[in-house]
């Protein structure tokens, strides 16, 4: 077993590697900001996949990215590893943190020199520094967290290891999204609106991997907004474009004075981070804009079917997750499968709970 080696070491140069979507590296976040709070001076070089670059684009934490094809078919996955160990060996990093429960991960931490390399336990742990047992029975968050756990003073850790976003406080509010309810000088006030993101990755769906219910659940869910009075603007990217343009074809949604279609119009993720800061309540599947939502520290009501929002999402007043009450077989996603089963009756989800829970925020 490896000991924790805890010193007095004053890092100058960082490098953090985690693979996954842009969802894994925001709940990533926490690790990396708790780290630079107790070595402000050190810079962060972050390795991922680039599907994920994104991530930059929400935080200033973040100084390096490095683009790994981790998932690369054949001997090209290897080649993307080579590659990632020699530039490692060229940073002159002092320490690496890895996620990841690969015994392969100590391996590559080993072999790109670095003085200090941290990972979760694996039969090839002696070749780090400071182990650390992986716990993926907790929020993701908090999993990630433990990984910086050697480097930290107990003091100063949280419960729960949450990602912090802040939109910038110079952005404008685009006139469309303004809600139009004049001040004193006439002028339009900002926000007051209700965000609805019904897609995920595209990558999800093509592996056959559903968490979003179908088209008439987000119809209901739409139209019973509407019928409270209140504003709903739709948001989406690429990904999203075949279950939007599903909804928009509901002319008694699309044409209603109340609902704003802002499909692809956000420019980047910062733009999309900036504008849905101004919303009142997120409503969204399990993906990316719900963790933006969080680091924001947005009302929010998640819709959940076979992913586990125990390990996704962080136990806040201001946090309602909305699943199917009525089957005892969810969650399945990862530990029990890797794609959904043929009835998925966990995405049947009764639109009443959703428009009662987000009248109750």
């Amino acid at each position: 077993m490896v000991e924790n080696v805890k010193g007095t070491e004053d890092f100058k140069n960082a490098l953090f590697i985690n693979y996954g979507g842009l969802g894994d590296e925001i709940l990533f976040l926490p690790c990396i900001e708790d780290f630079k709070k107790k070595y402000p001076n050190c810079k962060i070089t972050l390795c991922l996949e680039s599907r994920a670059k994104g991530v930059k684009q929400l935080t200033s934490l973040i100084d390096e990215i490095i683009e790994v094809d981790i998932k690369a078919s054949g001997l090209k996955k290897y080649f993307n590893v080579l590659g990632l160990i020699q530039r490692a060996r060229k940073g002159k990093f002092d320490v690496v943190i890895s996620s990841g429960k690969s015994p392969l991960v100590a391996i590559i931490l080993y072999l790109t020199g670095i003085k200090r390399r941290s990972g979760y336990f694996s039969k090839t742990a002696f070749l780090l520094t400071d182990g650390v047992e992986l716990d993926e029975n907790q929020y993701a968050g908090s999993m990630y967290h433990d990984l910086i756990l050697p480097y930290l003073d107990d003091n100063i850790l949280d419960e729960i290891s949450v990602p912090h976003l802040k939109a910038d406080g110079n952005f404008i509010l685009p006139h469309e999204l303004q809600s139009g309810q004049g001040n004193i000088q006439g002028e339009a006030s900002e926000g007051g609106f209700i965000a609805l993101h019904p897609g995920v990755s595209k990558m999800s769906i093509d592996k056959q991997i559903y968490k979003c219910p179908d088209v008439s659940f987000w119809h209901s869910v739409i139209k019973g907004v509407l019928e409270k009075g209140k504003r709903l603007v739709l948001f989406g990217g690429p990904d999203d474009k075949e279950i939007i343009e599903k909804i928009l074809e509901d002319k008694e949604v699309s044409n209603h004075p109340n609902f704003i279609n802002y499909f692809g119009k956000t420019k980047n993720l910062a733009d999309l981070m900036n504008t849905l800061s101004f919303a009142d309540t997120l409503i969204c599947a399990d993906s990316a804009p719900l963790h933006i939502g969080v680091g924001l520290g947005l009302n929010i009501v998640a819709i959940f079917g076979p992913t586990n929002e125990d390990k996704l999402v962080p136990k806040k007043d201001n946090i309602k997750v909305i699943t199917n009450k009525k089957i005892d077989c969810r969650p399945c996603l990862w530990h029990k499968r890797k794609v959904n089963c043929n009835q998925s009756q966990c995405l049947n989800i009764d639109v009443s709970d959703v428009l009662n829970t987000l009248s109750a925020l």
